[in-house]
């Protein structure tokens, strides 16, 4: 069948915008540090260790809380929602909100479809909470989280987010504050640059480190904020009409003043790639999806094995997850000669080609 279009209409796509604050870098570094099976690979593992030897019991106390209860999702949640920008002011916002109120922004948005069983669950509603249960069921630790926000008292959540940020801030962020405000305005301000010769999806996926992310009929803007504590991950997340990426500030943006050091991201993917298990890993994956289970099947290898050898590629931004299958990452692979061209290709001042 031949199709004539009128429609004169463009596709339509998202609006990017860039945003950083001190106190999300604080949640995303409270989620990074309890995040245990990701630690080791992590870019801040050693300083994270240094950390945990020396920090005050009650901010220890408080984050054995959150690994247990996945509360670093509500502190995400609740900043975007929050218009204050200094703790204080996040604190007095906190107690403004009712338990319902509490509890809806602590909830996680699962898309406009089932905003009626988030507000219905947020009441106490126990089929509203199964039915939210239900949707995320594919998603980690959604269920036990959404079980936690139904059950936990909303006062003590209160207490509970606002001593734990307040402390985190304090103690691991503030005395670095000037620098990573520094790095930050210093990549916002590159990618600014870039964003005016890119498509909006082109420049998601080069900002963020090879995520593609095509437009949702429920998202109209994009939301990109750079991050150090999480590196090399992206993390993605979703909150009203909006796509989140705390994306991995590159070490272009950390070290301007060194022009020979590549970006930690690219030494992720060669490292990642100089390994026989995982190159079979990479071949396995190229002509299908497969589950854990059937990888280490297909390889002759057991679960645990497997299992860190993909969490390797994923952090390298090399494999991907897709309904609980893993995935190759195509673009990531074939970038990659495009990607160290480029870093050989960047000069110094004054040297010689």
């Amino acid at each position: 069948m031949n199709t004539l279009s009128i429609t004169g209409r463009k596709k339509e796509t998202y609006i990017v915008e860039l945003e950083y604050s001190l106190l999300l870098e604080s949640a995303l570094g409270i989620a990074a540090f309890t995040n245990t099976p990701l630690l080791d690979t992590l870019e801040k593992e050693k300083s994270f260790e240094m950390l945990r030897k020396n920090m005050p019991d009650p901010l220890l106390a408080e984050l054995k809380y959150v690994e247990a209860n996945n509360t670093w999702k509500s502190l995400l949640q609740l900043l975007h929602v929050c218009t204050e920008s200094t703790l204080e002011g996040f604190a007095v916002f906190l107690k403004t909100l009712s338990d319902k109120e509490l509890k809806y922004h602590c909830l996680p948005y699962t898309g406009g479809r089932n905003e009626n069983t988030r507000i219905a669950a947020s009441t106490g509603d126990l089929n509203a909470v199964k039915q939210l249960q239900t949707v995320t069921e594919d998603i980690g630790f959604f269920p036990t989280y959404i079980t936690f926000i139904h059950e936990v008292n909303g006062d003590d959540l209160k207490k509970h987010l606002t001593k734990v940020l307040t402390l985190w801030h304090e103690i691991v962020v503030l005395p670095e504050a000037d620098q990573l405000l520094a790095i930050a305005s210093r990549d916002m301000k590159q990618k600014r640059m870039m964003q005016e010769k890119l498509s909006a999806e082109e420049f998601v996926t080069w900002a963020t480190g090879g995520t593609e992310y095509s437009p949702e009929p429920s998202v109209s803007r994009v939301l990109l904020i750079p991050q150090m504590s999480y590196r090399p991950w992206t993390i993605v997340s979703d909150i009203e009409n909006t796509k989140v990426f705390y994306y991995p500030i590159p070490s272009t943006s950390i070290y301007p003043d060194d022009p020979y050091l590549p970006d930690y991201l690219l030494i992720q993917k060669y490292k990642a790639l100089g390994d026989e298990t995982r190159l079979r890993m990479i071949k396995l994956l190229s002509k299908k999806d497969y589950t854990l289970k059937e990888i280490a099947e297909q390889l002759n290898i057991g679960k645990s094995t497997a299992h860190h050898h993909l969490k390797l590629l994923r952090a390298a931004s090399l494999v991907g997850i897709r309904s609980s299958k893993y995935v190759m990452k195509p673009k990531s692979i074939t970038s990659l000669p495009t990607e160290l061209q480029q870093y050989l290709d960047f000069h110094p001042v004054g040297e010689n080609e």
